[in-house]
This record gives C-alpha cells, structure tokens and sequence, in this order.
C-alpha cells in the first residue's frame, strides 16, 4: 500500500483543515488506517484511528470533540477533519495502514506510512 497525504496548510487559531490521505493497490480497505503528528523535538504522537470497515474510531484526548477520522474504501481514502484548531496541533501529519484488525495508538502497529502534510497554526 502506497500513501499519500494531503491537505495540509497555514491557518489561524479556530480555524479548520481537513487532510486527505490516498492510498494506492485494491487492498486499501483490508488495512485498519491512523493519524500520526510529530512536531519539531518531539515523538511522533497518536491522533486517530479508524478500522478497515469505518466502524470503529479511536481518538486522542488531545483532540476529541475537535478532531474526527473518516474513510471512504471506494475512493481509497481516508480524511482527518480538524476544527477548533490550536497552536498547539502545529506538526507534520502522517497517515498509516494497519493490517492487524482492531485499533491501535501504537506506531509500530502501522507497516506503511504517507510522506506528511505540514499544519501550521498561528495564534
């Protein structure tokens, strides 16, 4: 499975994005999908999780009630709708696929990873 993320911007506090992430072969909806975001110095961190049928979401505390992940298995991707945004969320975002079933916050579930969208939000 191939990754590509998009939708990645500049925006002011408040405001809202939502990321895409394409995914390339015909086994896209086999794969559990997450959000991942790191910012400068940091770890890598969790954001949402979405199973390969759509059915079950996992999202960070950080962001719940703000941020939601969705997918549609017939275009092949998966989006991260984020309002409310905050200085605070500025990192770039990674998508992953996770072949195992269920949910997981954990990076090392994940086999493939898209190449990142920066999202800058200025206060």
């Amino acid at each position: 499975v191939q990754l590509q993320a998009s939708g990645g911007g500049l925006v002011q506090a408040g405001g809202s994005l939502r990321l895409s992430c394409a995914a390339s072969g015909r086994t896209f909806s086999r794969y559990g999908m997450g959000w991942f975001r790191q910012a400068p110095g940091k770890e890598r961190e969790f954001v949402a999780a979405i199973t390969w049928s759509g059915g079950g979401t996992l999202h960070a505390d950080s962001v719940k009630g703000r941020f939601t992940i969705s997918r549609d298995n017939a275009r092949n991707t998966v989006y991260l709708q984020m309002n409310n945004l905050k200085p605070e969320d500025t990192a770039v975002y990674y998508c992953a696929a996770d072949p195992a079933i269920g949910l997981s916050p954990l990076p090392t579930r994940y086999d493939y990873w898209g190449q990142g969208t920066q999202v800058t939000v200025s206060s």
